[in-house]
């Protein structure tokens, strides 16, 4: 039992040493290491490799089971959460997804149905272990005068147990209109939040890209993309994404979300973006469960014919920073999920193949996407960092990811916190149709 106050000596866990640097001890072919950690007043003290002997009084053996600092998720859409029993999509498809969307929104988007359903999503994540998200808002007018004040109020709520950000969301033909994206782009900064766009390959997407970066650079703006999430090798827009970069001098963070296109496309291709990608230090987050949902789904009930995830492995080995995310929740873009990280890092192994090795893949859903939304000392174990972290049962990385491990610890401030999931009941006023 995790003490629900004071100093205590956790023995025999087994930690990564991706995710815990400076320890120094034996660490096996799949990264992991014993080690004892000592909490005390809501802070990790030590991390050190485990004494089979001369343990404090108190120590709660934990038999070799995982130890992972809480998670961070750099990419989902809290605003669209659960709205899947009143507007379901009807065939499974990009485009059926997007127009069940827009018709809800423009329905119902009240700020109380946004308030409740985003707070019922963060109850859901806080409950798996997740310390901080980023949630992607739709910000087509009139819809960003609604959901920018409630997100505001949401972080202040939530402050001390996840820590919110956002980035607006519209497709880039928005940016047209200079002066309504400007103004967007003042209240964006106003709520300390993050410039996002949508693009696609319109004939003036350069000159869109420009007015971005020119508004991101004018409001000191980190900027957050959604890009080339089709199958179409044509689209080429994460190219461009880093070509503005370059040419525009831009000195901030940017992440690029979705990216699916690249692997369809030639190697020489693909190898040039990916040069490019690196030079204009861009980050990039694959969505594997809502991209294996959406993509290449077929109206003649045929099977797909390929997972919809953009090239990680070949991103990394170039030294680009790369993450997974759970992105949409139980709406028109992905009918399921749970915004559980431990589920999207057990489909992003499987779907990646994050394994053999595993090397420092599990940072792609802690350090680095914290590193991204720029969350000094999130994503790490070390000492003086918070006591942040969640206990499993599994013992290796077979017996973690087989199971959902719901019987998880999350331990907040070096306590264990009251882990319960909302009942979907909350939300059934909401879903009349």
């Amino acid at each position: 039992m995790i003490p629900a106050s004071g100093s205590y000596h956790l023995a025999n866990v087994r930690l990564h040493a991706s995710l815990t640097p400076g320890l120094a001890a034996a660490f096996d072919a799949d990264g992991f290491a014993l080690a004892d950690i000592a909490v005390a007043d809501g802070r990790i003290s030590s991390v050190v490799a485990h004494r089979q002997s001369n343990t404090p009084a108190g120590t709660i053996d934990l038999g070799g089971r995982i130890v992972m600092p809480c998670f961070v998720d750099c990419h989902t859409h809290i605003d669209k959460g659960h709205v899947w029993p009143r507007k379901p999509n009807p065939d499974g498809t990009f485009m059926g997804a997007l127009n069940a969307t827009g018709a809800d929104r423009t329905a119902r988007w009240s700020a109380d149905d946004v308030a409740r359903r985003m707070d019922f999503s963060l109850r859901c994540a806080y409950a798996h272990g997740t310390r901080a998200m980023r949630t992607h808002l739709d910000s087509v007018a009139p819809q960003e005068e609604i959901s920018w004040p409630v997100f505001e109020t949401m972080r202040e709520k939530w402050r001390g147990r996840i820590e919110l950000q956002a980035a607006c969301l519209l497709g880039i033909e928005g940016v047209r209109d200079r002066k309504w994206f400007e103004r967007l782009a003042k209240r964006v900064a106003a709520a300390n939040g993050i410039l996002g766009v949508v693009t696609y390959m319109l004939p003036d997407l350069e000159e869109l890209l420009d007015q971005v970066f020119a508004q991101a650079i004018k409001h000191g703006l980190d900027l957050d993309f959604h890009a080339d999430e089709t199958d179409a090798a044509s689209a080429i827009s994460l190219k461009k994404i880093a070509e503005a970069a370059l040419w525009n001098g831009f000195e901030g963070n940017i992440l690029v979300g979705h990216c699916c296109s690249l692997a369809r496309q030639p190697d020489l291709d693909v190898l040039d973006t990916l040069d490019k990608v690196a030079k204009a230090r861009l980050a990039v987050v694959s969505l594997p469960m809502c991209n294996l949902y959406l993509q290449d789904r077929r109206a003649d009930n045929t099977t797909p014919r390929w997972r919809g995830v953009t090239l990680l492995h070949e991103m990394k080995a170039r030294g680009i920073p790369v993450a997974v995310a759970s992105d949409n929740t139980r709406d028109p873009f992905y009918a399921y999920g749970d915004l559980d990280m431990l589920e999207v890092y057990r489909m992003a192994t499987r779907i990646l193949h994050f394994d053999h090795p595993v090397g420092d893949w599990p940072q792609a859903v802690t350090s680095t996407p914290a590193k991204v939304m720029r969350l000094d000392g999130f994503g790490m174990l070390a000492a003086g960092s918070a006591a942040d972290f969640v206990v499993f049962r599994g013992r290796s990385w077979t017996e973690l990811l087989s199971r959902p491990e719901s019987d998880r610890i999350v331990v907040r401030d070096g306590r264990a916190i009251e882990r319960h999931l909302p009942d979907y009941a909350e939300l059934d006023e909401l879903m009349v149709k």
